[in-house]
């Protein structure tokens, strides 16, 4: 893998750093529910798959 593409999973993990960060957790720390799931629940489940399915097109795409 180039140098460039593991730029992008590093870049990855800060931003997930971040979005994992207390203060962002709290934003959706609600009694309110989404689709009958709590908002917090969802926000949380909703980052790691998105992750996980940037990670695997960056890893599929540029894998050499």
């Amino acid at each position: 893998m180039k140098r460039r593409h593991e730029q992008k999973l590093i870049i990855l993990s800060l931003l997930l750093l971040i979005c994992f960060n207390m203060p962002i957790l709290l934003l959706f720390d609600s009694a309110a529910s989404l689709f009958g799931v709590p908002v917090i629940y969802f926000y949380i489940i909703s980052i790691c798959v998105f992750s996980i399915i940037i990670s695997l097109y960056i890893v599929n795409k540029y894998h050499e």
